[in-house]
C-alpha cells in the first residue's frame, strides 16, 4: 500500500495532508460574491438565483431549474411533486448517502430497498423488476404493494459517485408499473447516460452543491423537470407558498423555506462556468488510476459503466474483502492520504432495519470493499 500513497502523493505534487476532495475556487468566485453583496440581495431574491437556473437548466438539457438551498431539499420536494404521500412507498437503494432516505422519511413514507448492479452501484432493473412481478399488482392505475396494501408512488435511482444507473431500463420499467421516477443526481453533474444528462430521465430530479461535490455552491440543490406545472409549484413550494403581491405577507399552504441565497447562488453560477475543466480534470486522473491499478491484483479501480459518460466525482477502487478494506483506510488515512469507506448499507442503520427488501447481495458486497480515494481536481 505503500506505492500507492507514494503514487498520489506524486500526481498531486505535495508529502502534506491530502483531502480526500476539496473544492476549487479558480474563476470568477469572489467578484461574483462582492457583486452579490456590493447590490445587498443576498437572500433568496438576486439576479444570480436567476441566472444560475436559466444556466444550470440549458447545461443538463431540462426546461426548468428551480434552485434549493440543499440536494437534500430538492430531493424532498421532488418526492412531493410526484405525489408522495405519507404512508406511500417509495423504491430505492441501500447503497447509498442517508439523504435519499431522510428525503422519503420527511414525507412520512416508507422505503423500500432493492439491490444494485455491480458495475454501476446504481440500483439494478434487474432487481427492481423482479421485486415488482413478485410483490405487486396495478390497481386503477395504481401499483400496490400486496404484501402492505400500501401504493408505491416512486422510485428513487442514485447515480453513485457519478457513475450513472441503467437509468433508461429503469425509466421503462417504473412507466409499466405506473410509478414516478425521480432521479437522485447530488453526485452526477456532467455524467451522461447514452448521451443524456443523468437527472433528465426523470419526471423531476436532485442535484447537490454541497462543499465536496463536483461544483459547489457551499450549501445549496437544484430540482429540474421538464413539466412547466411542476416546475411552478416547486417554486411556490420552496418559498414558503406565499401568494404573489406587492406588500402582503399571504401564503395558501403549508410549506418551505428552501430556496437558494442569491450569495450562495454567485458562488455556484462562477462554479458552473468551470465545470468542464473540472471534468477534464477527473477524467483525466482517473485515467492515471486505471493505469497503475491494472498491475494490482488485489485491487481495482472502478471505471465508468458501458453506454455512459461518467464525471467521476469520487474515484474509488474495490479491494478483495473486509479486512483489506480496514487496512487499505489505516494506512492510507495514518500516511496522510484521506481515503473513505463507502456508506454504511440504509437497510443496516436502526431506523430503517425492518424495511422491506430483495435480496442485497450486490450492495453487501460493495458495502465491504469500495474505497474512494483521493479525487480533487489538480490545478
Amino acid at each position: 500500500m505503500k506505492n500507492i500513497v507514494e503514487f498520489i502523493q506524486d500526481i498531486y505534487n505535495t508529502k502534506e495532508f491530502i483531502p480526500l476532495h476539496e473544492p476549487r475556487f479558480i474563476g470568477n468566485e469572489k467578484k461574483y460574491l462582492n457583486d452579490c453583496i456590493d447590490s445587498t440581495f443576498v437572500s433568496s431574491v438576486g439576479a444570480y438565483v436567476d441566472s444560475f437556473e436559466k444556466e444550470f437548466a440549458a447545461r443538463v438539457g431540462s426546461k426548468y431549474a428551480i434552485a434549493t438551498v440543499n440536494g437534500t431539499a430538492a430531493l424532498h420536494i421532488s418526492l412531493i411533486l410526484a405525489d408522495v404521500n405519507k404512508d406511500d412507498e417509495v423504491i430505492t437503494q441501500p447503497l447509498t448517502f442517508i439523504a435519499t432516505c431522510n428525503a422519503i422519511s420527511y414525507i412520512g413514507a416508507k422505503p423500500i430497498f432493492v439491490d444494485v448492479d455491480l458495475d454501476t452501484m446504481g440500483l439494478s432493473p434487474d432487481s427492481l423488476k423482479s421485486f415488482l412481478e413478485s410483490n405487486c399488482e396495478i390497481v386503477n392505475n395504481k401499483c400496490i404493494n400486496k404484501t402492505t396494501k400500501k401504493t408505491i408512488k416512486a422510485c428513487v435511482p442514485m447515480h453513485t459517485f457519478g457513475h450513472s444507473c441503467r437509468i433508461e431500463e429503469i425509466k421503462d420499467i417504473c412507466d409499466a408499473w405506473s410509478i414516478a421516477l425521480v432521479e437522485d443526481a447530488a453526485e452526477s453533474l456532467g455524467s451522461y447516460y447514452n448521451d443524456k444528462h443523468t437527472g433528465t430521465f426523470g419526471k423531476v430530479s436532485a442535484f447537490s452543491f454541497n462543499g465536496n461535490k463536483i461544483i459547489t455552491s457551499g450549501g445549496g440543490g437544484v430540482i429540474v423537470t421538464d413539466d412547466e406545472v411542476l416546475a411552478k409549484r416547486a417554486k411556490h413550494l420552496t418559498t414558503t407558498a406565499k401568494v404573489p403581491h406587492k406588500w402582503e405577507y399571504v401564503h395558501d399552504e403549508i410549506a418551505y423555506n428552501y430556496r437558494m441565497p442569491n450569495l450562495n447562488a454567485a458562488l455556484i453560477v462562477a462554479q458552473l462556468e468551470q465545470l468542464d475543466t473540472f471534468i477534464k480534470s477527473k477524467r483525466d486522473l482517473a485515467l492515471k488510476y486505471e493505469e497503475f491499478f491494472v498491475s494490482n491484483e488485489e485491487i481495482d479501480f472502478i471505471k465508468e459503466p458501458n453506454n455512459s459518460s461518467s464525471n467521476y466525482w469520487l474515484q474509488a477502487v474495490i479491494v478483495k474483502d473486509v479486512q483489506q478494506r480496514d487496512e487499505f483506510l489505516d494506512f492510507t488515512n495514518k500516511n496522510g492520504v484521506m481515503t473513505r469507506p463507502i456508506w454504511k448499507l440504509m437497510n443496516e442503520l436502526e431506523m430503517f432495519k425492518d424495511s422491506q427488501r430483495t435480496n442485497l447481495d450486490n450492495s453487501k458486497y460493495l458495502e465491504e470493499r469500495v474505497v474512494n480515494i483521493t479525487s480533487s481536481v489538480r490545478l
